[in-house]
């Protein structure tokens, strides 16, 4: 089992050298384009919208994970929370979305597998909460708060939340303009 997990760790695709423009990520791993409009067609959550999501999770890196907190200031110690790889998810929506789609082999590090995570919880947005899967502003509070946090409006009380919500709208309707300019 170890060996396996190596195994997986080690396959996982480098970051793309410029994460800020989509056409490039997509020149440098063609496969994800096409993993990303598998999703859209899924899920209906537009490419850009995924991308722009991911971007802000993981900065396309498959092995992001909280930094450790310290002990006494300077002993790494634990993390704050189980969220890793491209989508940053938590252990237990990843284990909810492996055993709802029926898939117990996909992995957090697995592009393929994140992308299809990111549509899975745009649509459980969309059905619990209403929220358009074309609009990067409330699917990144609910991403981030959980669909009954943002039912409950728990981001009004992060301000520095709502920044982050507004930067990945922003950048959806940037990698919106690019993919026009590319495909």
């Amino acid at each position: 089992l170890p060996a396996l997990f190596f195994l997986l760790v080690a396959c996982a695709s480098k970051p793309p050298s410029n994460v800020d423009n989509i056409c490039h990520v997509f020149k440098q791993y063609p496969k994800w384009f096409r993993d990303a409009k598998e999703v859209e067609q899924r899920w209906k959550v537009p490419v850009a919208v995924q991308m722009a999501i991911i971007h802000q999770e993981s900065k396309f890196d498959a092995r992001a994970e909280p930094k450790r907190t310290k002990l006494l200031w300077v002993i790494p110690w634990k993390r704050p929370s189980t969220a890793y790889g491209y989508t940053q998810a938590l252990r237990s929506t990843w284990d909810l979305y492996r055993k709802t789609n029926g898939n117990y082999f996909s992995s957090r590090n697995d592009f393929t597998d994140g992308v299809d995570f990111i549509g899975w919880y745009a649509n459980q947005a969309n059905h619990r909460a209403g929220i358009p899967r074309n609009d990067a502003y409330p699917l990144y509070l609910a991403y981030h708060e959980g669909v009954g946090g943002y039912m409950r409006k728990t981001y009004l009380k992060k301000p520095w939340l709502i920044q982050v919500a507004r930067k990945v709208k922003a950048r959806s309707f940037i990698y919106e303009a690019q993919l026009k300019q590319c495909m």
